[in-house]
């Protein structure tokens, strides 16, 4: 049976965060914790938000999330949370920040420890979570209209999941403006983690007619104004695009995700980026794939401006050339060997879940091959 899964409310435009002081409001925020990085604060971004709510409003400010969210920057942050009687967050940052807020909205009301609420023999956390408003700040996790969130243990640890229907952010602030400063490396990591996003989402088994349509879309998108939102930041045509793509991708999330996330979620124990993992393990999984989808293979081309019969492959692969993103996980810096245990972790994801194709252990240890170059 199809389900279609509901989103949260969307603000989209540039100064779109101009909504955030009525959204307060509607939610019932009165004493918000706002969670953020040192990197979106130093640019001045955060600053940009901020002024979007009275200076007279009670906030309290976390600007300490690490690049790949943890579990010590999650009870850092609950601590500040709590020592100002704060009773929602808004997130405004990228997806590690999203989903720390999430994390922690989670842990507000219910018990520690966090990994009790997610994966399996999980428990449904009784009190729910604290309302969320998320302002992505890049354009490519979609983790503003997810409900799912990855979570390292610590920094040097694969992540877990952290998500469920309690963290669907109540609201999300989509103002493409906040991604001007992103520098060009981090505008074609996590613009390609929008476009693996819609891809995975696309070739996911589950029924879901209008979210195909929402992937191919994004894909579109993102395929026609990566290389312009990468040579120059200042194109607002082109970051408007690219925001959107993203919140495309965060919707064909709601299909689930397959081989490429099961294998960067297996490289992420390095404290590597998680998007550029995603979209340099993508060529592999998708050569994986291509006779298992050869229908939807051929869609995917004409969303990509291909010619029909085209390798998408080999278009993905020369995407990410085009934008300077490396040609494999080992030019990411990824120096472990054992593709053994990196298989087996790989072939045990929750990711196989909706994968149109489930990969061996075997194929798996082929895959890593691939991806590592």
């Amino acid at each position: 049976m199809t389900v279609i899964r509901n989103f949260p409310r969307v603000y989209f435009d540039f100064g779109a965060r101009e909504a955030l002081a009525e959204e307060l409001s509607a939610c019932g925020i009165e004493r918000p914790l706002f969670i953020t990085d040192l990197g979106v604060a130093a640019c001045g971004v955060f600053d940009i938000v901020r002024k979007s709510v009275p200076e007279t409003a009670s906030i309290s400010v976390f600007d300490q999330t690490p690049e790949n969210p943890t579990l010590d920057g999650v009870e850092s942050a609950l601590e500040v949370y709590r020592a100002g009687g704060c009773d929602g967050v808004v997130a405004v940052g990228g997806g590690s920040v999203i989903d720390s807020a999430k994390a922690l909205a989670t842990l507000v009301l219910n018990p520690a420890p966090l990994r009790q609420y997610s994966g399996p023999g999980a428990i449904p956390p009784a009190a729910g979570a604290a309302p969320i408003i998320a302002i992505p700040t890049t354009a490519g996790t979609g983790s503003e209209v997810t409900r799912g969130a990855g979570i390292h243990p610590n920094a040097e640890s694969r992540a877990f999941s952290a998500g469920g229907d309690h963290v669907l952010p109540k609201v999300a602030i989509c103002d493409p403006e906040l991604t001007l400063t992103l520098p060009p490396m981090l505008t074609a990591g996590t613009g390609m983690d929008a476009l693996g996003h819609c891809i995975e989402g696309f070739l996911s088994p589950v029924v879901n007619p209008p979210v195909d349509a929402i992937a191919l879309d994004g894909i579109s998108r993102v395929v026609r104004h990566i290389e312009r939102a990468v040579a120059d930041g200042s194109d607002r045509e082109a970051r408007w695009h690219m925001a959107m793509a993203a919140l495309e991708g965060g919707m064909a999330i709601s299909k689930g995700l397959g081989s490429v996330h099961a294998l960067a979620n297996t490289f992420g124990d390095v404290g590597l980026h998680h998007g550029m993992l995603v979209t340099v393990s993508m060529p592999a999984v998708l050569r994986f794939l291509a006779p298992h989808v050869s229908a939807k293979t051929a869609t995917l081309a004409r969303a990509m401006d291909l010619e029909e019969g085209a390798d998408v492959a080999k278009a993905v692969e020369r995407l990410n050339d085009l934008v300077g993103l490396p040609a494999n996980v080992r030019d990411l810096g990824y120096s472990k060997q054992d593709i053994d245990e990196m298989a087996e972790d790989a072939a045990e994801s929750f990711f196989n879940g909706t994968c149109p194709k489930v990969p061996s252990r075997e194929e798996y240890a082929e895959l890593i091959r691939d991806a590592l170059g």
